[in-house]
């Protein structure tokens, strides 16, 4: 679905974090510091990022922009520049999600089963882990929009969760450091794609959860809650299990050196 000339969209715009300095941890319970607060506190010299965000264009340098990169990509995923000054071309993003993604669930149910469900709002649906590492691309137009590219991303995917949970982030990496910032809505992709060139290594886009800090619950449905407290319960019940474990082994250390009339090392 070519989704270029579709985008006229307005969505709310929210503030951007900025950047930060991390060893590219997958963890839920990443922490975001800015790159001058992460590197003090290891006492390494600041590498300030490029922000390609507010890099700004004229006719003129997206003409030489546009023709620089596509002399430097090995494919037909080339930009074109349009008369009015805009220009199309593609972006690759790559999804690293913690939690499950909610699908329209394939199962077919009664008549009956299904008018009760929309009596009471409920929708049928089924939570699946996405493969961290999955990636896609997109073909969107320099007026493309960061918000318009999560919805169209969950789309393809045919994710029905709100699109407000999840953030599209920048990643770069400078001399061994990996940075991530959070794009605001009304940032456009494409632009910072041609302004950083097609090394992904300079700049490449990513799909995370919108981590807020505080989790807005009301925002999940019930659908979605159940599948967490059943997660939450199998995680818990596996953390009771090791302890277990672990006391019963400390515990037969001690009866054995008890036996045996010396104290445990």
């Amino acid at each position: 679905m070519d989704i270029a000339s579709s985008f006229e969209m307005t969505w709310g715009s929210t503030t951007s974090s900025g950047y930060c300095s991390q060893d590219d941890s997958d963890s839920e319970l990443e922490l975001f510091y800015t790159a001058r607060t992460s590197f003090s506190k290891v006492k390494r010299k600041t590498i300030e990022p490029i922000d390609w965000g507010k890099q700004v264009l004229s006719l003129g340098d997206i003409q030489q922009k546009v023709k620089e990169y596509n002399a430097q990509i090995n494919s037909n995923l080339y930009m074109v520049l349009n008369r009015d000054g805009s220009y199309t071309g593609f972006i690759r993003v790559v999804f690293k999600l913690t939690r499950p993604v909610s699908l329209p669930s394939p199962a077919k149910t009664s008549p009956q089963l299904e008018e009760g469900q929309q009596e009471r709002g409920l929708k049928r649906r089924t939570s699946f882990y996405l493969p961290k590492g999955t990636a896609k691309h997109l073909h969107i137009s320099s007026r493309t929009r960061a918000r318009e590219v999560i919805e169209a991303l969950l789309n393809k995917f045919t994710v029905v969760d709100n699109p407000a949970k999840f953030a599209l982030f920048e990643r770069s990496e400078r001399q061994n450091q990996i940075y991530l910032r959070k794009l605001s809505d009304d940032e456009r992709p494409l632009h910072l794609r041609l302004c950083a060139g097609p090394n992904e290594k300079v700049l490449s886009l990513v799909l995370k959860e919108n981590e807020t800090g505080e989790i807005n619950w009301d925002a999940f449905s019930f659908p979605e809650l159940r599948n967490f407290l059943q997660i939450l319960q199998r995680e818990e019940e596996e953390h009771v299990r090791q302890i277990i474990k672990r006391y019963a082994l400390t515990r037969d250390k001690m009866k054995e050196a008890l036996a045996s009339g010396t104290a445990p090392g």
